[in-house]
């Protein structure tokens, strides 16, 4: 979890300022660059490490070491080949994606140049489940650190590099014109640089972390480790493959609904009528949906402490074992979760202008869908956890069908809510899908493993959510009328907010609270 969150403040340390470069034109493209890689990533790539770690988690139980070896080295060379199929598959759309959803080439630099990830990404999902499985988080959590901080460095002197020499890109692309697109292009050439620098981290600690000899002799055919890699990893896969088909949802009906329906905004200098869905998809995309996946990327790492240990209590049958981790997991997802929504909810305006200086115009535009978000990511957090715990209880292919169902409502939400709300509807359909996918999620699991879920520590953290929240506003209200700068109000309160939920969660504590708060 320190390595997801040190992660998502290098991605944070690497959009914020391309977005604060490139703008919403610029963002439009390079968002649609990964709104086009990131299904096909997912479905490659996203169900590796938990089909990888559950398979070496059996065999090293049983001691079968040798097979441990056997299921890392049938899944890099099954799945290599995946990933570079999925690239080959990205570079054939690049030009059709670019002129269908733009209505131009200007993206298809950006997402030509994205699509070595999935195979680079392959690699390092192999390698990381391999330690999952042995319970070593420190690669999975190292190569996370480095990826995030050769996207960042990389990418922005990149991107700078083209701003300052755009010549050099367009003659690589000839059919972009706008140097933004040209720039967008050399940004993403910074997360594929990330993701090679990735998979080349994971292979060098193959020097230094030396594997296990002895125990059982016995191997698995090569058949049966495919065979059962595919079935585990195929459902988490196309779960993941329908959670990224909202970004696409999105960049569909948002720029479609507003180029027929209009969004009731005034059109920024420097845009044409022309480019304004382009600009308004950009900023939803580039500003309200980066601040709105923080968090969730952090609580995503507790499935991977939760996949383990809910697998072992299932097999064992140990109830009170598998209640015991449920309630860690969820609990401490909330813990999480509940204080920054509440934060981001209230200082809004703030945080966006602090983050995003020179884009007046994108920040006035996404203050309230984020804040239409809040209560989505709040459920989104809850649901990580959720469906690998799902997958640890025999149930892989559930997690697809909750996703499929919250991606029709949010499909069939941005139809009906974007033509009257403008952006803002495609915020709000965003948490309705959310909201559905924790209910559905949760109440299978209870039914699932017939455990009871002590509903009172989580109405202690609601609680001391809201304080946080309220006690936040207040402190912002006293800044402002004091004419505090932008950086005082969000740090006071910060400080007080945060200073509330910790002192809250320590004296509403029950036996159900994970222990780190209790010791607090």
């Amino acid at each position: 979890m320190i390595s997801a969150a040190t992660a998502k403040l290098l991605g944070a340390a690497f959009k914020i300022p391309l977005t604060n470069i490139l703008g919403g034109i610029g963002m439009s493209y390079f968002s649609c660059a990964y709104s086009v890689f990131m299904p096909i990533y997912a479905l490659t790539v996203t169900g590796l490490s938990s089909a990888v770690a559950r398979m070496t988690a059996q065999s090293e139980a049983l001691g079968m070491y040798a097979n441990t070896a056997k299921v890392r080295r049938i899944a890099l060379m099954l799945f290599s080949g995946v990933g570079l199929v999925g690239s080959l598959l990205i570079i054939l759309l690049a030009k059709p994606c670019s002129l269908y959803f733009i209505g131009s080439c200007e993206a298809y630099g950006a997402v030509t140049m994205i699509a070595p990830s999935v195979f680079f990404g392959c690699i390092a999902a192999v390698e990381r489940g391999y330690y999952e499985g042995m319970s070593n988080m420190y690669p999975t959590a190292l190569s996370q650190a480095a990826e995030g901080g050769v996207k960042a460095v990389a990418g922005l002197m990149l991107c700078g590099y083209v701003i300052s020499n755009p010549n050099i890109f367009l003659r690589l692309f000839p059919d972009i014109t706008d140097i933004r697109g040209a720039a967008a292009t050399a940004g993403v050439l910074g997360v594929t640089l990330s993701t090679a620098g990735a998979a080349l981290f994971l292979g060098i600690t193959r020097l230094f972390v030396r594997p296990q000899r002895g125990g059982e002799i016995h191997q698995m055919s090569s058949g049966v480790i495919v065979r059962e890699l595919i079935a585990t990893a195929l459902p988490v896969g196309i779960g993941a493959l329908v959670t990224n088909l909202t970004a696409l949802v999105d960049m569909w009906t948002v720029i479609g609904c507003i180029s027929r329906f209009g969004c009731g905004i005034k059109v920024p200098e420097g845009v044409t009528a022309g480019e304004l869905p382009s600009f308004v998809y950009g900023s939803f995309a580039g500003i309200a949906l980066t601040v709105f996946g923080l968090v969730p990327s952090v609580t995503n790492m507790l499935g991977k402490g939760a996949l383990t240990c809910i697998t072992s209590a299932c097999g064992s049958g140990d109830l009170e074992a598998l209640r015991h981790g449920t309630m860690e997991a969820l609990l401490t997802a909330m813990i999480i979760a509940l204080p920054a929504a509440a934060g981001i909810f209230v200082l809004a305006p703030e945080l966006l202008s602090f983050l995003y200086p020179r884009q007046s115009d994108e920040v006035v535009l996404c203050i309230a869908p984020l804040r239409y978000l809040m209560v989505g990511m709040v459920c989104l957090c809850g649901s990580y956890p959720l469906f690998s715990m799902l997958q640890a209880a025999g149930k892989p292919s559930v997690p697809l069908k909750i996703m499929l169902a919250g991606t029709i409502v949010k499909f069939l939400g941005n139809l009906i809510l974007i033509p009257f709300m403008g952006v803002d509807g495609a915020a709000l359909s965003t948490t309705l899908c959310y909201v559905l996918i924790l209910y559905l999620s949760l109440r299978i699991y209870i039914t699932t493993v017939k455990i009871k879920i002590d509903i009172i520590p989580f109405v202690n953290v609601l609680y001391a959510g809201l304080m946080c929240g309220g006690s936040s506003y207040l402190t912002a209200c006293v800044a402002k009328h004091w004419e505090a700068s932008r950086f005082t109000v969000i740090g006071a309160s910060a400080v007080v907010g945060g200073t509330v939920y910790i002192v809250l969660l320590s004296t509403l504590s029950t036996d159900r609270t994970p222990a780190f708060i209790k010791n607090k």
